[in-house]
């Protein structure tokens, strides 16, 4: 994996986005070329609109799930989002070739060969995610522990990473009993580093249930690291595999003296230009959509289209959000709050559907305005809920570092909570957010946002 401003992204990953990249560039500019039959200032036009195709192209992409691992759908289902996928990038890539002047030589050719290479691009991509040459892009790695974290390392590694190989286990010195299956410890009298270099493992994770009492071999650890095989503790490798900060694997320490949870006074003011640029953007397709929303929810049932409740936000501080209003009028009507289930008996029938798509979401754009709130960050939560959680969840007031978001790393990573463990494993991904925060992976955030919205992904 490779690190870029301090998030992980799989190398398979950004070879994806540089191969759809550079093959649009190099088919239509090829045509460009044919055309023009040299070079000039001809070229300056045709070279914006293939960039502007590959961006939407790249926003297609990254919505439809194809630069995601694909073990978790079949080929039906990745080849029926490859269809939905052309049939939005066909009449794209007709209208920004169209828009190019008609003195630009050879514009039809181009347009021509810009529908047939997205049509190329997401059928090779919903193929090459089934074909077997993925499965030679492979991670080796050697587990230094067998209790239950080790364990628990391993189940992560098959869920989330599905080229990732476990070669083994070595049990620790310290423990005395094995989580793992026996067939499955490494038994060797050789030192850790000519083990490693035998096995050809490219990471080393480890994970001691006991760390005392000279259970860490230190010296070996530092000769694998040194020989390039790369040594990571549980916390950094659930950080980079999972992108999550989990409560049962981290201490205080490792919060105050590593790196990240950098706040300071220039990211927040880049953070509050950038909110405020794509609250502009958003509003003008919004505003004609909030409009349809409140009207729906006017018609569709009694009560105000808005809904107002007061949350906590930056440094504890409590605020009043907007949304549009999904439940009944007296969905608490005996006054307790309670958490939002799936297949709430509270919702109404447009409240549905504005749900699924995130729609009650959209006014929550005036709490940014207004600066209580970003566009990404912490999903504010309920003064009440706070109170619970804060004496029920270690770290949990540490969210409140940053302004609450109207999307988030944990809102796009996790389904909406519905319990105290539910907002345990929330908080894993929100504490990766505070300490990783930057606008590239807001804009991640942002794309992953669009991903929900159209595949309905954890809506209640």
């Amino acid at each position: 994996m490779i690190r870029i401003f301090n998030h992980y992204l799989h190398r398979r990953t950004l070879m994806q986005v540089m191969f759809d990249l550079g093959l649009i560039l190099v088919v239509v500019m090829g045509m460009s070329m044919g055309t023009l039959g040299g070079a000039g200032t001809g070229f300056v036009l045709p070279l914006l609109a293939c960039l502007l195709l590959a961006a939407c192209v790249f926003v297609i992409n990254t919505a439809t799930g194809f630069y995601e691992y694909a073990h978790n759908r079949s080929l039906l289902q990745s080849l029926a989002r490859a269809t939905v996928a052309i049939l939005i990038a066909l009449p794209l890539a007709w209208l920004i070739f169209g828009l190019l002047p008609s003195s630009v030589l050879g514009r039809d050719v181009m347009r021509l060969a810009a529908m047939g290479v997205v049509v190329w691009v997401f059928g090779h991509r919903a193929v090459v995610a089934h074909s077997k040459a993925q499965s030679l892009i492979r991670s080796r790695i050697l587990v230094f522990g067998a209790g239950p974290s080790a364990q628990l390392v391993a189940q992560t590694l098959t869920q989330s990473d599905p080229h990732a190989e476990v070669v083994g286990f070595v049990i620790g010195p310290n423990e005395t009993q094995a989580a793992v299956s026996s067939h499955e410890i490494l038994k060797s009298d050789r030192p850790l580093s000519h083990l490693a270099r035998d096995l050809r493992v490219d990471e080393i994770v480890v994970a001691l249930t006991e760390r005392r009492g000279g259970s860490m071999p230190l010296r070996e650890l530092l000769d694998c690291k040194l020989s390039g095989v790369r040594v990571l503790d549980t916390s950094a490798h659930f950080e980079k595999a999972l992108a999550q900060i989990r409560i049962d694997h981290v201490h205080a320490g490792a919060l105050i003296f590593g790196e990240g949870f950098n706040q300071g006074w220039l990211r927040t003011a880049v953070k509050r230009v950038f909110d405020l640029v794509c609250t502009a953007i958003l509003l003008l397709p919004g505003v004609p959509l909030m409009l349809l929303t409140a009207l729906a929810i006017k018609l569709d049932s009694r009560g105000p289209v808005f809904y107002r409740q007061e949350r906590t936000g930056y440094n504890g501080k409590p605020f009043e959000v907007v949304k549009f209003r999904s439940m009944r009028v007296d969905a608490e009507g005996d006054g307790q709050p309670r958490w939002a289930k799936a297949g709430d008996d509270r919702v109404t029938r447009v409240g549905r559907i504005i749900r699924k798509l995130r729609i009650d979401e959209l006014p929550q754009l005036i709490n940014v305005l207004r600066g209580e709130m970003s566009l990404v960050g912490p999903r504010p939560e309920r003064p009440y809920f706070v109170d619970q959680l804060t004496q029920q969840v270690p770290f949990y007031a540490v969210r409140h570092s940053m302004k609450p978001g109207v999307t988030g790393w944990a809102q796009v990573r996790y389904h909406y909570g519905e319990s105290v463990e539910d907002a345990k494993r929330k908080l894993e991904y929100d504490l990766y957010y505070v300490k990783n925060h930057s606008l590239f992976l807001d804009l991640v955030i942002i794309l992953e946002t669009i991903a929900v919205v159209l595949t309905a992904r954890g809506s209640r």
